[in-house]
């Protein structure tokens, strides 16, 4: 039987008359994986500072074994900004200490690509925010400690990063782990149990995130007085959960047949012909293309000789090592760059709204609702549907009574919210996101991506956040570093393979040789199901042009645009139907 390393015994906790956390009992044993989810301000990180010590509960008492040591990882990276690197990460540990031990090793490998002596001989005031949460990571990971806490441990790191965490924490079932992210993808890899703070309480599921959500959807289809917007919600999430994205690693960890016969009338998150019929109206044939474009930050090339085509109704994935190009790529693409050779053709009906990383500086005395009213009143969804400033507000984590705050008075995250809103009352038909998911809760994520169902513009997105690439995007392409652009049919599992590969040292083709293992297999299925989906999506929409064609016959124009997309969408298939048998031979073999 597991031990009991933390006890949590009616804890009470108020901030001026609110109540953060009411009368909450529990406890957390050897080797358990636990996520906390809940809304900002929902009291998660005051839970977690509470088990720590570092702040004492109004009520209720917290116990802990006396072997047990506790690592906490905190939203803010704080160390001493003169030591350097290796004093914070080693402490008073002997070289001979940590060199020969093969944990500590793999640690530096997979946050820093190895001992780097030049790093660890920066001082930690000098570091980016990426290196000093990967910093902030290894002192946690090479601590003796039974218990972590993790306060948005995949802040600042790349998909890459996020990944290798998730992947080391798996391994180290030495480790009991409390986890509060926003990174729902990050959640379902590493977590078997899942506490939400809401409203006071903590109310606990077991299982990961997407059994999370399904127990949600169950427990809100048996209480009668649960919000039928929140329950659509969670079974539109669901839906999308239990039909897969493009580049899942692992199946959603809950019951197949429940998951059935909740959804089986549920719709797909988004009807792809409508979207693009809108999007056509709007867009026209071209939106933005590239030819032989050179991108360049300063002196430093990024991307070299790239051609592309983005066209309308298009919805990428844009994931890539930090530093190669990523946000100077969408800057260029946005006409806030100019690139540095070649060309960049806009079409002329295009309209683009541009999510920076950075926040515009707003007038500190406007209401929020007066900040958004002030771009427009309501705004078009299509079909008829419009949303006015205020429900869009509510749509995103302002409610009727937040409307009325000060600009001034925002967090940042809150700001970051409000700076979105903006964007989207301003009706783009491109829209492009650089790191959206910053500061937001997963109740604010699903929100958005429940109205970005409904844009039928185009959409590109930079995200470390992968649930939310994989949720919101149809293709992903990738920048590696090597100054191209490759497209990755199979999404962000193809792209950790590739990086995997840049990272293996040159070895003969007798070890590179391997013979296809469960996991393989595994993954070839999960390859052939997404092909097949594609396969009848695009013999769908050429059922469609089809006969769009029959009836454009007086109209010259309209027959040369409805050829040129019914040529690009056959090429597409008869790509789609060569990947299938390549999969279907190697699935034989």
């Amino acid at each position: 039987m597991a031990r009991n390393l933390v006890n949590i015994e009616e804890v009470s906790k108020a901030f001026d008359i609110r109540p953060l956390l009411i009368k909450v009992s529990l406890g957390i044993s050897e080797g358990e994986r636990i996520g906390i989810v809940g809304r900002n301000g929902a009291g998660k990180s005051t839970l977690m500072r509470i088990i720590t010590g570092e702040e004492s509960a109004d009520e209720g008492r917290v116990t802990k074994s006396n072997s047990t040591n506790i690592g906490y990882l905190a939203q803010i990276d704080n160390a001493d900004p003169t030591a350097t690197v290796g004093d914070v990460v080693l402490g008073n540990r002997e070289k001979h200490e940590w060199a020969g031990d093969s944990r500590i090793r793999e640690i530096f490998t997979g946050l820093f690509g190895g001992f780097d002596d030049h790093l660890f001989e920066r001082t930690f005031g000098n570091l980016s925010g990426g290196e000093k949460r990967r910093v902030g990571l290894a002192k946690l990971l090479i601590d003796d400690v039974q218990l972590v806490l993790l306060d948005e441990p995949t802040n600042h790191l790349d998909v890459e990063g996020v990944a290798w965490l998730a992947d080391h924490l798996k391994k180290r079932t030495d480790l009991a782990v409390l986890v509060v992210t926003h990174d729902r993808w990050f959640l379902d890899e590493i977590t078997e149990r899942t506490w939400e703070v809401v409203q006071g309480n903590v109310e606990e599921y077991d299982g990961g995130y997407s059994a999370y959500v399904l127990a949600k959807a169950e427990r809100s289809r048996q209480s009668a007085a649960t919000e039928a917007r929140r329950n659509n919600l969670i079974r539109k999430e669901l839906a999308w959960l239990r039909r897969g994205a493009p580049a899942r690693t692992t199946k959603p960890k809950f019951r197949v047949d429940a998951a059935n016969e909740l959804i089986s009338a549920e719709p797909a998150p988004r009807d792809g012909s409508e979207l693009l019929k809108f999007a056509l109206n709007r867009l026209g044939k071209t939106v933005l293309e590239t030819k032989d474009m050179q991108v360049k930050a300063g002196d430093k090339e990024l991307l070299s000789h790239l051609t592309w085509n983005i066209g309308p109704g298009d919805r990428i994935g844009i994931v890539g090592i930090n530093g190669a190009g990523k946000s100077t790529l969408m800057r260029v693409l946005a006409s806030e760059l100019q690139p540095a050779a070649g060309k960049l053709n806009t079409g002329i009906t295009v309209k683009i709204a541009f999510l920076t990383q950075h926040l515009d500086e707003l007038d500190p005395t406007w209401r929020v609702l007066e900040a958004v009213e002030k771009v427009a009143q309501f705004v078009e969804l299509g079909k008829g549907r419009t949303l006015s400033a205020s429900q869009l507000c509510e749509r995103l984590g302002f409610d009727r009574d937040g409307q009325w705050t000060p600009v001034g008075d925002l967090s940042g995250g809150e700001r970051r919210r409000l700076q979105l809103t903006r964007l989207l009352m301003d009706a783009p038909n491109v829209l492009m996101l650089d790191e959206p998911t910053n500061d937001f809760d997963i109740e604010t994520l699903t929100e958005l991506e429940d109205l970005l169902d409904s844009y039928g513009g185009t959409l590109l997105v930079v995200s470390h956040d992968r649930y939310f690439l994989e949720r919101v995007c149809d293709r992903f392409v990738g920048l590696l570093g090597d100054l191209q652009l490759r497209d990755l049919p199979r999404g962000v599992d193809e792209y950790l393979e590739l990086r995997h590969k840049q990272s293996l040292p040159t070895q003969s083709s007798e070890v590179k040789t391997k013979s296809s293992n469960a996991a393989e297999e595994r993954q070839l299925k999960k390859d052939l199901s997404r092909v097949e989906r594609q396969i009848e999506k695009g013999k769908a929409e050429v059922e469609r042009i089809t006969a769009e064609l029959e009836k454009a016959t007086s109209s010259p124009q309209e027959l040369l645009e409805l050829t040129e997309s019914l040529a690009k969408i056959e090429s597409e298939l008869a790509t789609r139907e060569e990947e299938w048998l390549s999969i279907t031979v190697a699935l034989e073999g």
